[in-house]
């Protein structure tokens, strides 16, 4: 059965660019829809169900900014990228506050646009692995993410929402390296500098709950994200 194609709304009424875009993308597998004006895409966005938003910034009857506050509104998770000219910081920090996945300035190259739809689709994938009510051995510890308990040698610890969901990130990418943003981005909700000082205290504090077994370790890959280690 042939997979599904995931479906993209852009919105740009440069009607060259929009065309070349629409064809780039649908040559690369995508099933887009093209509106040339931001009222438009909003009719668009709320007859169909897209897995990802393309929005220029400058469109008449609704720019972008305004037509991603009505998705937001729709659909608070679905990825947003604004497409964009307009290169002042004070534009690009609005669109992030939005909620924007990303921020490209035009001209932009293709391929670059492309590489970061499919990362993103990846890991809102990834984040919606369905992992039932799985549980853990890690070397000696037996991990229960359901009731939040780590146990060794009939002593349990129960852990804080935030931990419980960091060590189950990290199990399930066990032996692999968990990338900060995805981290970030599914726990914090962003990965901002302050955010990544929050993770980084709760590294070390599940470093010391599992100090009781040698053969574990959280590997910290500079400036990548870490390594849960289970050498058993």
């Amino acid at each position: 059965m042939e997979a599904q194609k995931h479906k993209i709304l852009l919105c740009e009424d440069d009607q060259n660019l929009g065309l070349v875009l629409k064809n780039y993308l649908e040559l690369n597998d995508y099933d887009v829809t093209l509106e040339r004006d931001g009222r438009l895409g909003l009719a668009a966005f709320q007859r169909e169900k897209f897995d990802l938003c393309l929005l220029d910034v400058m469109m008449p009857n609704m720019d972008g900014f305004k037509l991603g506050e009505e998705i937001r509104d729709i659909n608070p998770d679905v990825p947003l990228f604004f497409l964009s000219a307009k290169t002042m910081k004070e534009d690009i920090i609005q669109g992030y506050k939005l909620g924007a996945d990303d921020y490209i300035t035009k001209p932009f190259d293709s391929e670059v646009l492309l590489l970061k739809i499919k990362a993103i689709l990846k890991r809102n994938e990834d984040l919606n692995k369905d992992t039932g009510n799985v549980e853990y051995d890690l070397g000696n510890y037996h991990f229960n993410p359901k009731l939040r308990e780590l146990s060794i040698a009939g002593k349990t610890q129960t852990l804080s929402p935030k931990e419980n969901e960091l060590l189950k990130m990290l199990a399930e990418y066990k032996n692999d390296l968990l990338p900060r943003e995805i981290a970030l981005k599914r726990i914090w909700g962003s990965d901002t500098y302050f955010n990544g000082r929050s993770m980084d205290v709760y590294i070390a504090k599940l470093r010391k709950y599992l100090k009781e077994d040698s053969q574990i370790e959280i590997v910290n890959i500079h400036g990548n994200g870490f390594r849960l280690v289970v050498n058993a």
